[in-house]
């Protein structure tokens, strides 16, 4: 068989192992030592409830693999990041400084969670989850991970209160109130944040998207007389997000703050994000940010912009 006629498998397959082999070679992904972790200098911290965790909180999506951009970078995305990468992935994130992890509850969530807590990690896990039909009940959820809170997942939020069904999210932060853990809402639309704070629900924290992704078709035929292809980024977004985040009491902690990766062509880029990100939120705000560490260390320099730009005076 010729170069050219390798199978893809095989070509993903040689690839992921070249690229693991640099990044080892690197250092960009490690266990980290009980010492590493002394050193680490600490992140700037938030309080949730009785917990304090770090004001950059790691995100899942890479690790899910939605890449919000190409199927092909969401492939790479789940092929990348095996079980041991992830709990590598998770141990540098600590190392650094980052002491709670957003996940989703899949099989490789709960193991990765399951592998630190053998590994005597001290990381917070904050579960974003909806019990839909397809989903785990909250009580397991809860059993398998030891999550310290469960947020409703933002995509469901919105098309929930866009199909005047409000109350199965408030029913949601009810339910998960019952379990003992903190409650909850992530959205994408600022005016469901809005909403929810004004009408004074039991909510212990939002999750915030800067960008209004699930913007409707119709909506943005009607405000701006043409429709994205896929989802919708707005340069105005964030400015419309963190105008409600000052305004509502609870913790929030802001996402795609990148713009899923479109704001991170240089790390130039990627600095003035992070900055613009806390001068916008208010102290006792963080931010969730999911990393792809492989081809430079974004924890590293994530860390690095949230000590230098998300102290608290």
């Amino acid at each position: 068989m010729m170069p050219h006629d390798t199978p893809p498998k095989a070509l993903r397959r040689d690839f992921l192992k070249a690229s693991g082999a640099a990044i080892s070679a690197a250092g960009l992904v490690q266990a980290t030592s009980a010492a590493a972790q002394e050193s680490a200098t600490p992140l700037p911290t938030i309080q949730l409830g009785p917990h304090r965790i770090s004001r950059l909180v790691a995100g899942w999506n890479p690790i899910g693999g939605h890449s919000h951009t190409t199927w092909t970078m969401a492939q790479f995305m789940r092929e990348y990041f095996t079980l041991d990468r992830v709990v590598s992935f998770l141990q540098k994130c600590e190392s650094e400084g980052i002491t709670a992890w957003q996940f989703d509850h899949t099989e490789i969530g709960v193991g990765a969670i399951r592998r630190l807590r053998e590994l005597g990690t001290n990381m917070k896990f904050i579960c974003l989850h909806a019990e839909r039909a397809v989903d785990a009940p909250i009580k397991k959820v809860i059993e398998d991970t030891g999550c310290i809170a469960i947020v409703h997942h933002g995509g469901v939020t919105d098309a929930l209160f866009r199909a005047g069904q409000s109350q199965k999210v408030h029913d949601f932060v009810k339910k998960v109130h019952d379990h003992g853990v903190l409650a909850g809402v992530s959205a994408h639309n600022p005016d469901n944040i809005k909403r929810i704070a004004d009408e004074g629900w039991e909510v212990d924290l939002f999750m915030c998207c800067f960008y209004y992704v699930t913007r409707p078709r119709e909506e943005q035929q009607e405000k701006l007389g043409k429709v994205a292809v896929y989802e919708p980024y707005y340069e105005s977004d964030p400015d419309d997000m963190t105008a409600v985040i000052r305004q509502v009491s609870q913790p929030c902690l802001g996402f795609k703050i990148l713009a899923a990766g479109r704001l991170a062509w240089t790390q130039k880029q990627v600095e003035t994000c992070f900055r613009r990100a806390f001068e916008r939120i208010k102290p006792t705000d963080g931010v969730i940010v999911g990393m792809f560490p492989v081809y430079f260390d974004e924890v590293a320099a994530n860390a690095k912009y949230t000590r230098q730009y998300g102290q608290v005076a």
